[in-house]
C-alpha cells in the first residue's frame, strides 16, 4: 500500500514566527499496521507543528491516513516511529493513566457518528466526561449549561438523543467536547452523517467557537465525488489546510484546481 508523507513544520514556523514552542509537534511520525500476511504503512514521515489558537484542517482522499493521524493526536493510538510532543512533553513518556488524564482534561473529541448514549439525556451526555474529574455536581452543572448554551441546545437538555435531529445530535456532541474546556478540539468528519444544510450549520458553529477562543485541529475527509466543493469550503473557513495525499493524481488535480496554498507542502 502507498504510504503518505507530509511536511508542514517549516510552513507553520513561517506563519507563526513568534519563537514559542508549538502546542503539538510531530517529528518523523510513522504508523504501520501489521498482520500475519500484510504490512500496511498508514503514515510515513509526518512532520507537523500546530500552535495554540490555530484552526487547522487536515484533508485528503479516503485511505490516506487522516483518521490514523487524528487518533495519534488524540492519544487514542501510538505511532510506530518518530516523536509526538504535546505542550512540550513527549507523549511516549506518559503512562497509561497519564494519557487517560490528558485525554479527559486537555482534548475534546467530536465524532462523525455523534457517539451519544441513547438512554442518557442531553444534559447527562454532556456531563458524563466531567464525572471522571472528581468535580462537584454544581461545578459540572455550570460547565454543562454553559456548553449547551454556546451551541444553542440548552432548551433540549432533558431530551433523549432519539428525540433530536442529526444536526441537533451533533451540536450536543460539540457541547460535550467543549464542556471540559479543552486545549485541543479534534473533530473527525463532524459533518459526515449530516445533510448539506445541517453540515454547513455545524461547520459555521465550529468556526464561531474558534473565533470565540476554542483551540483545535479539525479533521475532515475529501471524498472522490465531492472533493472540490469540500476543499473549497475548508480553505475558506480554516486558517491553514494541510493535505495528506497518497496518489500523485490527486496532487495534480489539486494543483490544477488551485487549492494548494503556500502554507502546505505535500510529498506523495
Amino acid at each position: 500500500m502507498n504510504s503518505t508523507e507530509l511536511i508542514a513544520t517549516e510552513q507553520t514556523n513561517a506563519a507563526n514566527g513568534n519563537g514559542a514552542a508549538p502546542l503539538i509537534r510531530l517529528s518523523g511520525v510513522t504508523k504501520v499496521f501489521l498482520t500475519d500476511e500484510v504490512e500496511t504503512h498508514a503514515l510515513s514521515g509526518i512532520h507537523l507543528d500546530i500552535r495554540e489558537g490555530e484552526y487547522v484542517s487536515i484533508a485528503g482522499p479516503s485511505g490516506c491516513g487522516k483518521t490514523t493521524l487524528l487518533s495519534i493526536l488524540g492519544l487514542l493510538d501510538t505511532p510506530s516511529g518518530g516523536s509526538y510532543a504535546l505542550k512540550g512533553n513527549e507523549v511516549a513518556n506518559l503512562s497509561f493513566a497519564e494519557r487517560a488524564r490528558v485525554r479527559n482534561r486537555e482534548i475534546g473529541f467530536i465524532f462523525q457518528s455523534f457517539n451519544l448514549i441513547g438512554d442518557l439525556s442531553v444534559f447527562e451526555n454532556v456531563e458524563l466526561p466531567l464525572t471522571y474529574r472528581g468535580m462537584s455536581a454544581s461545578d459540572r452543572k455550570a460547565l454543562v449549561t454553559e456548553a449547551l448554551e454556546r451551541v444553542g441546545m440548552a432548551h433540549r437538555a432533558k431530551h433523549l438523543p432519539s428525540q433530536l435531529s442529526g444536526g441537533q445530535q451533533q451540536r450536543v456532541a460539540v457541547a460535550r467536547a467543549l464542556a471540559g474546556r479543552p486545549a485541543i478540539l479534534l473533530a473527525d468528519e463532524p459533518t459526515g452523517n449530516l445533510d448539506s444544510r445541517n453540515g454547513e450549520a455545524v461547520m459555521n458553529l465550529l468556526g464561531e467557537l474558534h473565533r470565540g477562543g476554542a483551540k483545535f485541529a479539525r479533521m475532515t475527509s475529501v471524498s472522490r465525488s465531492t472533493q472540490i466543493a469540500q476543499c473549497t469550503y475548508l480553505t475558506a473557513v480554516s486558517s491553514r489546510t494541510v493535505w495528506l495525499l497518497n496518489n500523485k493524481d490527486w496532487l495534480l488535480c489539486l494543483e490544477a484546481y488551485g487549492r494548494m496554498s503556500a502554507t502546505a507542502r505535500v510529498f506523495c
